[in-house]
């Protein structure tokens, strides 16, 4: 579970996640062009750009640099240890 910060927290899951780009199940619905964080528990936080929202969450753009793919794989690998 993670905590996406737009006007306030919200809990947030992450359904996908690249380098470039993640869609987060979240009852919060930010307006596209937004700029939010999104803070896991392993993996630390990161901002993004709100670029789709969805009825059942929201897609936000990740700048796709170092910090980007390493959040992306820290989510994973914690995601993937869990049994």
């Amino acid at each position: 579970m993670c905590i996406l910060i737009a006007e306030s927290a919200a809990p947030a899951a992450l359904r996908e996640i690249t380098g470039a780009h993640a869609f987060l199940e979240t009852n919060a619905r930010p307006e596209i062009g937004r700029m939010v964080e999104l803070r896991h528990p392993e993996a630390g936080s990161i901002q993004g750009r709100v670029i789709e929202v969805k009825d059942d969450g929201i897609g936000i753009s990740l700048d796709r640099g170092e910090n980007a793919v390493a959040f992306a794989l820290a989510a994973i690998a914690a995601d993937m240890s869990r049994p």
